[in-house]
């Protein structure tokens, strides 16, 4: 696990490295909305997160500013975001915090985590490439995508809820799950998304429920330093 953890680190410190040197040569809420329709909002994936009620994406804009690279990718890449809402962060600061007081440690929060240990939980949820749900369509057992700067394999399934007593005749849901290098999903870390098909001009956006720990139980590990 070790070697895995400083893998993934060095993909991302290069990552970042790289994108930097590329940077330089350059000059009412929606998300219980279940229909699976397409939305469009007329700018990039990063522009969308900004435009949005304050206390929906504070937090992942919070990560994502620490990270410039990051920030120009969803400005001007084609991926696809699973976006966390801010309840997710607050959960998964909790859990971390309340095991950092009982040993007497000072608190951690989103500005002050370890860079590494926090950019590599993020990198997860920003994958390569631009898909709608429709791209997942064609594998009953979903299919594996590779997240931006590290190219950690993260599994993404298209789920059709039951409608109206139809058997998978209702609205689409994503299943975005960690597999934590185990091949056997009982031993994957599984969320769920509460809308999809956001469009912006380079990216799709999916909201990932809020009951939703982020990092993927790795939070506390990675940061808890």
């Amino acid at each position: 696990m070790r070697n895995i953890i400083y893998k993934y680190s060095l993909l991302f410190c290069l990552g970042v490295f790289f994108l930097n040197l590329s940077a330089c040569k350059k000059s009412d809420s929606p998300y219980h909305d279940y229909e699976n329709t397409v939305q469009t909002f007329e700018g990039s994936a990063y522009d969308y997160l900004k435009a949005q009620p304050k206390g929906t994406f504070d937090s992942l804009l919070l990560v994502l500013e620490r990270y410039p690279t990051l920030v120009d990718s969803l400005k001007t890449q084609e991926l696809t975001l699973f976006a966390p809402v801010n309840k997710s962060f607050e959960t998964a600061e909790k859990y971390l915090n309340q095991k950092r007081v009982a040993e007497g440690h000072s608190l951690i929060n989103l500005s002050n985590a370890d860079p590494i240990g926090l950019g590599l939980m993020i990198c997860k949820y920003i994958i390569r490439g631009n898909r709608t749900t429709d791209a997942y369509l064609s594998s009953v057992d979903g299919t594996f995508q590779n997240s931006i700067l590290i190219g950690y394999p993260m599994h993404i399934k298209n789920v059709k809820l039951s409608s109206s007593g139809y058997q998978t005749g209702g609205p689409t849901r994503l299943n975005f799950s960690d597999p934590k290098g185990f091949i056997f999903t009982k031993d994957w870390i599984i969320t769920t998304t509460d809308a999809v098909n956001i469009k912006t001009k380079n990216a799709t956006v999916n909201i990932i429920t809020p009951l939703h720990s982020f990092g993927f139980d790795e939070f506390t590990k990675n940061l808890d330093k």
